[in-house]
């Protein structure tokens, strides 16, 4: 897997400061993506253990509230195995911080294991956290929304959703209570 590139302060996707990984890759094609570099699988560079360990290193500090996968296209088939490699060792070394993933499928697509492989996508389900997902529609598209671009974008409690069987969306207001 290819990635575009790594923000080690990011502010824009997710709450609070994270590190966040712009993977490429991209069959969508979003009308007036922001991000239409990340499209081509072979876009950036190779995705490797000094690519982890940056990401690892990034992520050592207090300030830190999470990591955020967004592409390009995280959940694509290509990129799923790695991309799961990548919260597994996020979720184990930083067990106390939040994953948010944006992806332009849907998460009944995905859970049901209609993208890419069935047992990989689930497995990545239960490690990410948070799923804003839905492709970007400039139609709908709305500058006020937290985290997402346009409006048919939820921001869904992975966990919750699992836990619960249904779709469950995340409240910010809520989740600091907590």
């Amino acid at each position: 897997m290819n990635y575009a590139t790594i923000k080690t302060h990011d502010v824009a996707n997710g709450p609070g400061v994270r590190v966040s990984l712009f993977v490429s890759g991209c069959t969508h094609h979003c009308k007036n993506c922001f991000n239409k570099e990340t499209w081509d699988f072979n876009f950036g560079e190779l995705f490797d253990e000094s690519a982890i360990n940056t990401i690892l290193e990034a992520m050592n500090h207090s300030f830190i509230a999470g990591f955020s996968l967004l592409g390009g296209e995280p959940m694509h088939p290509n990129n799923q195995s790695t991309v799961l490699d990548i919260a597994k060792k996020v979720k184990e070394k930083y067990p106390e911080k939040n994953i948010w993933c944006y992806s332009g499928y849907l998460y009944e697509d995905i859970l049901e294991g209609r993208v890419g492989d069935k047992e990989v996508a689930n497995a990545l389900l239960k490690c990410i956290d948070i799923l804003v997902d839905g492709k970007f529609v400039e139609e709908l598209k709305n500058p006020g929304l937290q985290f997402r671009g346009s409006s048919n974008q939820r921001i869904i409690d992975v966990q919750k959703s699992l836990k619960e069987g249904k779709i469950c969306i995340w409240d910010e207001l809520t989740d600091k209570l907590n």
